[in-house]
């Protein structure tokens, strides 16, 4: 045999091996993940309910995040002022560069309208203004910004300054981002401010009304949309955040350095829809199968195809339901919510029921929900008709209708609140 024979014989092999290959059918994620690949330098998607990173793309590195910052401005000031105060615009704040609201200095404004100017308009005189009213200064706001990304975990994550303008150790990442919004997405007030098409705002000075549209195009061209902010500037290029609801879900997506970021945004949201649909694993007030308990809230969690098979529970319980089982400890089993909540091959019919004066008001342990190895979850379970109320009064009292009622901006404010909603007696 001679080497031309030898050479075609190799090429031939080699032509087989990679049409052979090209037949080959490749895993469901890696088919999913080249389905949404984006435009942008990263990027993450998160259910927002549980709090699951669903996609993520360079998502831990840290980068320039633009006006992005002000989801962390408005979230620390929604948390630590009272959002019907007056802010006023100082020196610092008029005619700040970057984007604008164009407030005359010493012009006055509720901080809600002032709250819908930052994040439809993108304000950077309002950003300003906000941190000087709610941090004694920007200096003092930024300290709060940087004590809430430690609060939430956020390792790659450092704020300079409250708007956004490109600063030296001013940075965050998609999945920070995105865990950050997520949060924010609970507090009814940011919820409903991001959420907002088009506002009017009171304005003293002129015979005019201040009239704001949102620059966020995904509210009109994805269905569900609900949120949240664009940011670009010359370094960081375009960023986006944006959420929407279908079917009871919520996800948000997060683009940074993305030239075809609307475009992008609804192919990472109909993916995480289409993928990974949240289901209700457990109902409050769910029996657990072979024990006198019920759960203490609902649970759910987005799942992928063919996670629900792995998905188990284990029940731990507390050194008084132990003892009234006679030392059973933890119970492990399949997780499912069809015909009460299992919890395995634990000890039957266990009756752990508290005595009169039970100083844990029911409370008898946790259900631990894992996906495989991974812990997803924690579920309370109670002893029959003792399960706790759903939400205290005063968490009812305390939402976006009626915050105005109820200011929270001091601990003093935060206490006389408390006492008011604690002795309502109705409208």
């Amino acid at each position: 045999m001679n080497m031309k024979t030898l050479t075609r014989k190799s090429m031939l092999s080699l032509l087989l091996c990679v049409l052979l290959l090209a037949l080959v059918p490749v895993s469901a994620v890696s088919a999913e993940n080249r389905s949404i690949s984006t435009h942008a330098r990263a990027a993450a998607l998160i259910d927002v309910t549980s709090g699951r990173i669903l996609y993520s793309s360079r998502g831990d590195e840290p980068m320039l995040i633009a006006s992005l910052t002000k989801i962390m401005t408005a979230l620390v000031a929604i948390e630590n002022s009272d959002i019907t105060s007056k802010v006023k615009v100082g020196k610092n704040a008029f005619a700040k560069e970057g984007s604008s609201l164009y407030l005359k200095l010493g012009e006055e404004m509720t901080l809600k309208d002032m709250l819908y100017g930052l994040m439809l308009r993108s304000g950077n005189d309002a950003a300003t203004a906000i941190a000087e009213h709610v941090g004694g200064s920007e200096q003092g706001f930024v300290y709060l910004m940087n004590a809430k990304a430690q609060e939430l975990n956020l390792k790659n994550t450092h704020f300079a300054n409250p708007h956004g303008l490109d600063a030296e150790g001013h940075f965050s990442s998609a999945n920070d981002l995105a865990v950050l919004t997520a949060y924010a997405m609970h507090n009814p007030v940011f919820k409903e401010i991001v959420a907002t098409k088009e506002k009017t705002a009171d304005n003293p000075y002129e015979k005019w009304d201040y009239k704001w549209s949102n620059k966020n195009k995904m509210l009109r061209l994805y269905e569900g949309a609900d949120g949240v902010k664009t940011g670009y500037t010359k370094k960081a290029l375009r960023c986006l955040v944006s959420s929407a609801t279908r079917d009871g879900q919520q996800l948000v997506a997060v683009t940074l350095n993305d030239g075809n970021d609307w475009n992008d945004h609804a192919s990472l949201l109909d993916f995480g829809f289409n993928h990974y649909p949240l289901k209700t694993l457990v109902e409050r007030g769910e029996a657990v199968k072979g024990y006198s308990l019920v759960t203490g809230k609902a649970f759910a969690y987005p799942l992928g195809q063919g996670e629900e098979a792995r998905l188990v529970n284990k029940l731990v319980l507390n050194a008084d339901a132990q003892a009234a089982a006679g030392g059973g400890t933890v119970s492990t089993g399949s997780a499912g919510a069809d015909s009460g909540v299992s919890a395995g091959a634990g000890r039957a019919g266990m009756n752990a029921s508290g005595s009169e004066g039970d100083v844990n008001f029911g409370f008898r342990g946790v259900i631990i929900l894992q996906l495989g190895d991974q812990e997803i979850g924690r579920v309370p379970v109670y002893t029959p008709g003792q399960l706790p109320p759903e939400t205290s009064p005063y968490v009812e009292k305390y939402n976006a209708a009626s915050a105005s009622a109820y200011p929270a901006g001091t601990w003093l404010q935060a206490f006389g609140s408390a006492l008011r909603a604690l002795f309502h007696t109705g409208e």
